[in-house]
């Protein structure tokens, strides 16, 4: 205790200890549930003090440039670490959740010639003297895998070229998506629907996961079944009773009219409860998206809310005539030429199938409670 290491010992300076591990005796608790008796200790490398000391880069209150910059560092802290843990957890339940019903994961291109979700938002480069995108979605490709594999999925990173700057949005964010041959649109809200409960249950029921849970976020209750399901038509007529305007122009919404992050936010939190928003107008969603047989001017799409978190999953059923996705290509101004492999899946043994797209850092800043995606 009185050498020169120990009096001039820093926070995050490493060290070896040496000594008997036991269990911890009854009543007692620590992490892991044992304990070390020290007989004696030497420094691998000592973490420097003064001004380049830890406590000096950073603290709790620190604004968040300096917070991502010191990321590195950040991610030593108790919060942090854990978060990361319960990452991994997610993804290992995710896994075991598709893997347990027979979904086939694949790993589909990141490097691209087609968007997915708009061209407003792609991340553009020169790929051998051609034009190439980072990837919005691997959906198109686990289309079309169908064929070969059956119901496929993958856990892939996206990308989109996000202008806002708000606390769900990324530009890098890690998607869960999957794809599903031979239903209809109320199997995929099933689909959607277990597989979030399932993942959930499995983090509650795992040591670590439960751990983790109660520290960060001990007033966390399991969503019940079945999930609420709320058409569009009936998420515009609620806003208007509650006086919510459209941000934009100031005045009630109106049928045809996407609904922002904001009020749809202000929605998901007072009704409190998951919400399947099902069934949007074909003009704020995208391309693929197969319509509504007893209203063409809707789509067979959903969007999953989440309180404390909003939108945390998007899906639908996806366009399975040759003819409607040449028609859907020319409405959107797309040429259909670098979608000739998307398209031959119309061609070659067509089926009604559906699939969606989940951000897991979403997903776990709802399961944690966390103010932003970036801590997750």
């Amino acid at each position: 205790c009185y050498t020169y290491d120990a009096l001039t010992l820093t926070r995050e300076s490493t060290v070896r200890l040496f000594g008997t591990l036991s269990e911890v005796p009854a009543g007692k608790k620590a992490p892991g549930g044992h304990e070390l008796s020290v007989d004696y200790w030497e420094v691998i490398g000592k973490a420097p003090s003064g001004e380049q000391s830890i406590e000096n880069q950073f603290n709790e209150e620190s604004n968040p440039e300096v917070l991502n910059n010191l990321r590195h560092l950040v991610i030593r802290g108790d919060k942090s670490s854990s978060i990361l843990k319960m990452r991994s957890l997610v993804l290992k339940a995710f896994r075991s959740h598709f893997d347990s019903k027979g979904v086939t994961e694949v790993s589909p291109p990141l490097m691209v010639q087609t968007q997915v979700e708009g061209g407003a938002t792609l991340f553009g480069f020169k790929y051998y003297g051609e034009d190439a995108y980072l990837t919005q979605s691997s959906q198109l490709y686990l289309e079309t895998a169908l064929p070969s594999v059956g119901d496929a999925y993958c856990i892939a990173e996206s990308f989109r070229a996000e202008n806002a700057h708000t606390r769900r949005h990324l530009s890098q964010f890690s998607h869960c998506e999957a794809e599903y041959a031979f239903i209809e649109f109320d199997d995929l809200l099933q689909n959607i629907e277990d597989m979030i409960c399932e993942v959930v249950q499995t983090i509650l029921n795992d040591p670590l996961g439960s751990q983790i849970m109660k520290e960060l976020n001990p007033g966390f209750k399991a969503p019940s079944r079945p999930f609420k399901r709320m058409p569009y038509t009936d998420a515009i007529a609620w806003l208007n009773e509650h006086k919510i305007s459209n941000e934009k122009t100031g005045k009630p919404f109106e049928f045809g009219e996407d609904i922002p992050e904001s009020p749809e936010r202000r929605m998901t939190d007072t009704i409190n409860e998951p919400i399947f928003l099902c069934k949007f107008p074909v003009e704020i969603k995208s391309f693929y998206m197969k319509r509504c047989a007893d209203d063409r001017r809707l789509t067979e799409s959903v969007d999953v809310l989440m309180p404390g978190v909003g939108e945390i999953v998007g899906g639908s059923m996806r366009i399975s005539d040759y003819q409607e996705l040449m028609e859907a290509y020319k409405r959107e101004g797309i040429s259909a030429d670098p979608y000739y492999w998307f398209t031959d899946q119309r061609k070659y043994g067509t089926t009604e199938h559906g699939g969606f797209g989940l951000g897991v850092e979403r997903f776990i800043a709802w399961l944690l409670n966390c103010y932003s995606v970036r801590e997750a």
